[in-house]
């Protein structure tokens, strides 16, 4: 995971913006780029990232700008890549290290449609991969049954905007609690007609709902929030408007060439 520093990029996406279509200067987003890739063993692949919930799988002949807002794969040396400012970066793998994914969530991408959102597509993607992978090296893993797929994902969510920070309107709560009542209680009631959602706690009860409970990283805690830390994260809701622009981080995850282990 990338933070805000260590980069060129002048205020106010000072300044290892990694975002193309922020303001920052061009030549200085591409030298941010080559910084980011010089520190990655692997093909960095950077998605066009739309706030959906599609799940692309990569190759090594995979381009850069696929639409999607999640990414999967069991090739070793190719690295899925997520560019977030307050929306929640996923990393996936698994006990294995058989394959990867990566995700991109804002609340449209993870209250989705009919309650089939970007946590649900990338899980699918992934477990295809996993399946994948047991056939094609069953010496190596095993049979590879359906129902443990879930028991053995491990994913890693990354900073993003807090709870405490991230006020919604009525109707972002209702895309939540229509598809499962129990999302009713990472809202809590703010000013007249606006919530504080709990973006990780949302995700987090997506993933549980599927069966992964191996959840690492971001709980909640005022130290992962990208909005209140200014000095590490960038923040598009706190920096738009006040400053006129705000920078992307990455998050990555892969797998080396030289072994079928997972990276971040």
């Amino acid at each position: 995971m990338t933070l805000r520093a260590g980069g060129v990029s002048k205020p106010p996406f000072d300044t290892m913006n990694l975002g193309s279509r922020v303001g920052d200067r061009p030549e200085s987003v591409a030298r941010n780029r080559e910084l980011f890739r010089s520190a990655i063993p692997a093909r960095t692949v950077l998605l066009n990232q739309v706030h959906g919930v599609h799940a692309v799988v990569l190759t090594s002949e995979t381009e850069n700008g696929v639409e999607a807002d999640a990414c999967v794969t069991r090739e070793p040396g190719v690295a899925c890549c997520i560019l977030v400012a307050d929306c929640l970066p996923m990393l996936f793998t698994n006990r294995q290290g058989s394959a990867v994914a990566a995700a991109h969530a804002g609340w449209r991408g993870l209250a989705g449609t009919d309650g089939r959102g970007v946590v649900e597509s990338t899980y699918l993607a992934f477990r295809a991969a996993v399946l994948a992978a047991g056939q094609q090296h069953r010496s190596a893993l095993g049979e590879v049954a359906l129902d443990t797929v879930a028991a053995q994902t491990q994913v890693w969510l990354g900073p993003c905007i807090g709870p405490s920070a991230f006020e919604v309107g009525d109707e972002v709560r209702r895309a939540f609690v229509l598809h499962d009542a129990a999302a009713a209680a990472l809202f809590r009631p703010g000013r007249p007609g606006k919530f504080h959602a709990d973006l990780q706690g949302l995700a987090r009860q997506r993933l549980a709902a599927l069966g992964i409970t191996r959840v690492h990283g971001n709980d909640g805690a005022t130290d992962w929030c990208t909005y209140s830390d200014r000095s590490r994260f960038f923040s598009h809701r706190r920096d738009q408007l006040a400053l006129g622009g705000s920078g992307r981080m990455a998050a990555a995850v892969w797998l080396n060439a030289s072994q079928s282990q997972p990276n971040t």
